[in-house]
């Protein structure tokens, strides 16, 4: 793991986060970082770039 977190770390992390944002609020927070997460490698991976859309031709009239 990074920064030789040890599970007992862990713990003490979550346990403070449970504490400064509470029970009920967590649900929130996990989905805001989860929607970030998604944001972030859309765009670092240029998945967001939408190809350019074709031009309708137009409609050529055969009675003339």
């Amino acid at each position: 793991m990074p920064f030789n977190i040890g599970p007992m770390e862990l713990i003490i992390v979550l346990v403070v986060i449970l504490i400064v944002f509470g029970v009920g609020r967590l649900p929130e927070v996990g989905g805001a970082l989860g929607k970030g997460i998604r944001e972030f490698r859309r765009s670092s991976t240029g998945e967001d770039e939408r190809p350019p859309a074709k031009e309708a031709e137009p409609k050529q009239d055969k009675s003339a």
